[in-house]
């Protein structure tokens, strides 16, 4: 009978814990690179304002690489884009999933030309298309583009996704059998008390603190005791790293255990892009903004809508009785299930306060589930309901042009509008104006400005110091890789530089014999490049026109004439 009981048990927990992989095919799908899989990012990893809906695959610092198709398939979706994930594919499966390739550097053969001939037809780089189902087939193994940089990327790495065709929500594809070499614990950096209650305290403090803890010889954490009292809660720093690669990762799950029972669990299996920006009701945002480090919350606040917790009890938050111990033990895991384990040793014990928390008091309080309207100077602020995670008391301050309200310690939900009233400004001065936000060194940075009459809107989710600002100066355009009148017969690339040193780069085009040709805009390099094999040269003389505007119309036109046979 006892064998027996051991044997259920035993399969109790082999089922629950390859009950994630299982889930999910694991012989289907092939590697969408035939190099090692070395990451720099983790599916759920903790970025700005959202969670990594995929998995970064390093491509040895080059561009270039062979990217292919993990399945059998069809392409249902082309974007080519400055920013986000540059140029990207997505293959819709037989057996309901999509598969997303980002970064791209260019398409395969068929699927560029197919891409180009749209370029060319809307005069435009940026472009989406949805192509019928069926009309870009895609075998397994088949090449479908090369890897490279573009968009939001910080470095050559593919971005690859794996996603619910039905809803869309990214699924974590390590769990469908791909392999990463991966024996290393999480590392934890540090740990945090939360006074959670309206008289709770950690520490002698009312307010947020760091505890100290030491590696005991089984390779455990054990915290220095805890002394409490009402309702706590706890937050951790950490990261994961796979073998072979020094970035830091994403955990993959977390939980919280409290006296024997678990309080918090969860982990980045899956997610939808609609909660994304809750991200930042599990981290301790106030303290990222100040320091750069994401604390995350092993407790749940009530603005908190994230789907990622399997388990929670009390919200995570833990109710400490003056008398009573407690001991917390905190598991942070990776797919691979390599365990970094904390105890905290808590005692409930009522102490005299030492280290006071501090509160903001001004006139404006701003009220998250309801409107609100504040005037300052010449400038009107607007937050829709829900804009804000919780209620709190604004700094509001203007003068001449320039709004502060508040500062990047308060995370927005969603948009929330800022008008200016330029009345005071000519007609022809208002076009050279913008709105800016000042960055954390008083540099003003454009924001999308929309102009009706004498008031100028923007929409933003950041709240900071906003102007008015003017930009009278026009765009640079120079050669990179040839020189007027220059024969041209055995380059590749024609390539020039654009900047702006102000407002930003809003639009561009070129022509050559006065026919529009398209050139691509790498944003982070500031070069526009042209590539001789789209062959729509017609004559050996060649001349080029190249109108660059920024964002309040400054215009600049560069010609030239080059020569290729």
């Amino acid at each position: 009978m006892k064998r027996a009981f051991l044997f259920f048990t035993f399969i109790l927990f082999f089922t629950f814990q390859t009950n994630a992989q299982t889930a999910y095919p694991q012989d289907t799908f092939r590697s969408p690179m035939d190099i090692p899989l070395i990451l720099a990012g983790t599916f759920g990893e903790l970025r700005s304002n959202h969670f990594h809906s995929g998995i970064d695959i390093k491509t040895k610092q080059r561009e270039g690489l062979p990217i292919y198709g993990i399945g059998d398939g069809t392409i249902t979706r082309i974007k080519v884009s400055l920013w986000g994930y540059g140029k990207v594919i997505y293959i819709a499966h037989p057996n309901g999933y999509t598969s997303v390739y980002g970064h791209l550097q260019k398409f395969s053969p068929k699927i560029e030309s197919y891409i180009k001939k749209l370029q060319y037809q809307k005069k435009s780089y940026e472009v989406e298309v949805f192509p019928d189902y069926g009309d870009l087939k895609i075998e397994k193994g088949e090449l479908i583009a090369y890897s490279g940089n573009t968009g939001s990327s910080g470095g050559p790495h593919l971005h690859f996704e794996i996603r619910s065709s039905a809803t869309e929500k990214p699924t974590n594809p390590l769990l469908y059998g791909y392999k990463v070499d991966d024996a290393t614990n999480p590392t934890l950096l540090k740990l945090f008390g939360y006074p959670l209650s309206t008289n709770a305290i950690v520490n002698k403090s009312n307010e947020r603190i760091q505890l100290n803890f030491k590696k005991q010889k089984d390779g455990s954490f054990l915290a220095d005791k805890v002394t409490a009292i009402g309702t706590i809660g706890f937050g951790f720093v950490g990261f994961d790293r796979q073998d072979m690669a020094a970035n830091k990762n994403g955990i993959f799950s977390l939980e919280q255990i409290v006296n024997g029972k678990v309080y918090t669990e969860f982990d980045f299996e899956k997610f939808s892009f609609s909660e994304s920006r809750y991200i930042n009701t599990l981290i301790d945002y106030e303290f990222y903004s100040k320091y750069g480090q994401r604390i995350q919350k092993c407790f749940k606040t009530p603005s908190n809508r994230l789907s990622i917790y399997n388990k929670i009890k009390n919200n995570g938050k833990i109710s400490v009785v003056e008398g009573l111990s407690y001991t917390i033990e905190i598991r942070l895991k990776d797919l691979e299930g390599n365990t970094t384990k904390l105890i905290i040793p808590v005692e409930g014990k009522k102490e005299e306060l030492q280290k006071v928390k501090k509160t903001l008091k001004t006139d404006y309080y701003v009220v998250a589930k309801k409107p609100n309207n504040f005037s300052a100077g010449p400038a009107k602020i607007y937050f829709p309901s829900n804009t804000f995670y919780e209620d709190f008391y604004m700094n509001l301050e203007h003068k001449n042009d320039t709004i502060t309200f508040h500062n990047s310690s308060v995370p927005a939900h969603k948009n929330f509008t800022i008008t200016f009233d330029a009345s005071k400004y000519s007609k022809e001065e208002q076009k050279k104006l913008f709105i800016a936000r000042l960055d954390s060194k008083l540099k003003p940075r454009h924001v999308t400005t929309y102009k009706r009459g004498n008031t100028f809107t923007t929409r933003t989710k950041y709240l900071g110091t906003y102007t008015i600002a003017k930009d009278t100066v026009a765009p640079k355009i120079s050669p990179k890789n040839f020189k007027a009148k220059q024969w041209l017969n055995n380059y590749k690339y024609l390539s020039l530089k654009i900047t702006d040193d102000f407002s930003g780069i809003n639009t561009y085009s070129a022509t050559i014999n006065e026919e529009w040709v398209l050139m691509e805009y790498e944003s982070k390099k500031n070069t526009l490049t042209y590539n001789f094999e789209d062959k729509v040269l017609k004559e050996q003389k060649c001349n080029l026109k190249v109108v660059v505007t920024d964002n309040v119309g400054n215009t600049k036109e560069y010609t030239t004439t080059f020569y290729r046979k």
